[in-house]
This record gives C-alpha cells, sequence and structure tokens, in this order.
C-alpha cells in the first residue's frame, strides 16, 4: 500500500501582503530542499523521490504571527522533519525590512507531518 506524501507550506496570515509576493514566498519555500540537496550535492532520501515521481501533493495553511511560525519551524525540525524558514529581504514589501514570511516542511510521509500542522487553518 502507498503511503501517503506531501508538503505543507506554512503563510504568516497577519502580513496582507499582495498575493503574488505570497505566492512567490511560498514558492522560495516549496523549492528550498531541493536547493539544499544540489548544493551539498547530495541525493534525494526515498520518500522525496517518490514525492517527486508522484503527484508533488502540497497543503498551503496558515499562522497568525512570525512567533508562532518560528514554533512551528523548531517543532517541525525537533521532530525530524526537513523544513526551510524563508526570510524575505524586504526590497518590495516590508518597508526595507527583513521578514519572515512562509515554511516548508517536508516533503514527508503525512504521518509524520501531521502531528505538526493538522490542527492549522487551510490559507
Amino acid at each position: 500500500m502507498d503511503r501517503d506524501i506531501k508538503q505543507v507550506i506554512v503563510m504568516r496570515s497577519d502580513l496582507k501582503c499582495r498575493k503574488g509576493k505570497e505566492v512567490a514566498q511560498g514558492a522560495h519555500s516549496a523549492t528550498y530542499w531541493l536547493v539544499d540537496l544540489i548544493r551539498k550535492n547530495e541525493k534525494p532520501s526515498k520518500v522525496q523521490q517518490e514525492w517527486m515521481d508522484s503527484t508533488h501533493k502540497k497543503v498551503v495553511v496558515q499562522v497568525d504571527s512570525e512567533e508562532e511560525l518560528l514554533k512551528l519551524f523548531q517543532t517541525a525540525k525537533d521532530a525530524g522533519l526537513t523544513a526551510f524558514l524563508v526570510e524575505d529581504l524586504g526590497l518590495t514589501e516590508f518597508n526595507g525590512v527583513k521578514t519572515k514570511t512562509c515554511i516548508a516542511i517536508g516533503p514527508d510521509y503525512s504521518e509524520k507531518i501531521d502531528p505538526v500542522t493538522s490542527h492549522l487553518k487551510l490559507r
């Protein structure tokens, strides 16, 4: 039986930025794990390869603050999940202030990600 694999993108809802900016930030987070592998000249794990060979399932959820985002990021890392935090440079929004906008967790088996993210609202 195939196990469900996904990546969860967690966006901050308090930033109120343009939709295009939000999509770009989510895209950054979704690809960081792969860029990291390439930079390290490493191969994807079994679950990452399975995900790439299948649906590329992504779920987008939200948190209400930077504090909540950072806490979730640490919780994901503590759970042994691949997680990447995106910090925007503030060049086009956020008045020139570097701003932590989102994280991506996974790809990994849903049974590993759900304990960390299942309580969050869909975006």
